[in-house]
């Protein structure tokens, strides 16, 4: 008997182990399932990460919810709101970082020869990684955007290369400079040198780059853009002050500024960084030997050109600062963009 049961007890043992060892896979494979559905989105979104040619310029397509609609019932009247947000429902929890330097920039809409029409940007600000985000929100409108990473904790010696590098390129989407979604909807945001925007009428606030956000995923012609701004108080950024360029695939352009925190639109194609409302505020800021280029150039050719005279415009207008020049599409959805002054090598990106 005694040795019988020495016997069976390695068979014992080994079923044990089994249970064990199934047992342990089995929690291994809830916790990998837990994290699918709770961070799935997040996680395949930072995978897209790519570095362009060894550049400092990355391209990514965020999967995920980022949460718009809650953050439009709630609002931000501060980035410092607008990091929360982020940071718990985005990051979540991760601490986050959120900057918005001066802005000098440039912007104009044209018409090409063959009848589409083409949104140009230059970013002027130092030298700093930059990310080209496609967007594809369920019910709203898929768009690609132009991201200065310093904004959400990025510089030169710290990039998003390796996978945890990456975590808080999910802020990306709160903080878009200019892009275009699919209904060929296109805006950029420039900087005006006077007292931030501080609107307080009792309604949600939000902030520029979260205005933009809006715009963009929900948007499709300068009218309801212009009637989206009014449902929101402004408060700007960074504690600047900041006016819009906004067109759309029909040719329709505007100026959006806040003046003394009062909404005033403007039917102009080009706009630097002095305001353009007529009255005692006209000509406030600066930029205006860009702007002559602009609306001379414009005006001389019916505001007809090609893609490459409109990058040729942009060139014509750039800065020693500027970090990038973008030329959106607003017909095909596409983004040309140079980096850093370097005109012959344009990038291309797409809605697919």
């Amino acid at each position: 008997m005694d040795t019988a049961i020495m016997e069976n007890r390695p068979k014992r043992n080994n079923k044990l182990f089994k249970i064990i060892g199934f047992s342990l896979l089995g929690l291994v494979l809830l916790v990998v399932l837990l994290v699918a559905v709770l961070f799935g989105g997040e996680i395949a979104s930072v995978l897209t990460v790519t570095q362009v040619d060894n550049t400092s310029l990355f391209s990514m397509e965020y999967k995920g919810d980022y949460g718009l609609d809650d953050f439009l019932q709630v609002g931000a009247s501060t980035d410092g709101e607008l990091v929360t947000f982020m940071s718990q429902h985005l990051l979540k929890g991760f601490p986050l970082k959120f900057d918005l330097p001066d802005l000098g920039c440039s912007t104009f809409l044209a018409k090409t020869p063959q009848n589409e029409y083409i949104f140009g940007r230059n970013f002027d600000n130092y030298d700093t990684p930059v990310l080209i985000l496609t967007t594809k929100p369920k019910n709203a409108y898929a768009s690609v955007s132009v991201v200065n990473l310093a904004f959400i904790g990025y510089n030169m010696d710290f990039l998003p290369l390796g996978l945890a590098s990456r975590l808080l390129t999910l802020a990306a989407p709160y903080a878009p400079l200019d892009g275009v979604n699919e209904k060929g909807l296109a805006i950029g945001v420039l900087q005006i040198d006077i007292a931030p925007t501080r609107q307080n009428t009792g309604k949600t606030t939000i902030t520029t780059t979260s205005a933009i956000r809006m715009l963009l995923d929900k948007a499709a012609t300068v009218a309801e853009a212009l009637d989206l701004l009014q449902q929101f108080d402004m408060c700007s950024s960074a504690n600047g002050c900041y006016h819009f360029q906004i067109a759309d695939s029909t040719g329709h352009s505007v100026i959006v500024e806040y003046i003394q925190d009062e909404f005033i639109v403007l039917e102009e194609n080009c706009a630097t960084n002095f305001l353009l409302a007529p009255g005692e505020w006209y000509n406030v800021g600066g930029g205006q030997n860009r702007y002559e280029i602009l609306a001379d150039t414009l005006k001389e050719t019916n505001g007809i050109m090609s893609k490459d005279e409109g990058m040729d415009l942009l060139n014509a207008v750039h800065q020693n600062s500027t970090q990038w020049s973008v030329l959106y599409d607003l017909t095909k959805i596409k983004a040309e963009l140079c980096l850093h002054k370097n005109y012959d090598t344009p990038y291309y990106f797409e809605i697919k």
